[in-house]
């Protein structure tokens, strides 16, 4: 079986872009992209596997 995905996006605050990365990284979630967003910031599209999948 695929393996099955669960997705986040995260607004980033560019002076703590770092910390914030650190700690989503931390909860298992990894870095797809970083685009600008609608209101000029960074949006940073995560995802990890499903519990359970």
């Amino acid at each position: 079986m695929a393996t099955q995905w669960e997705y986040a996006t995260v607004p980033l605050i560019i002076h703590a872009t770092k910390a914030i990365l650190d700690q989503w990284g931390s909860d298992g979630w990894e870095l797809v992209q970083v685009i600008q967003g609608p209101d000029a910031g960074l949006v940073a599209y995560l995802k990890r596997p499903k519990a359970g999948a």
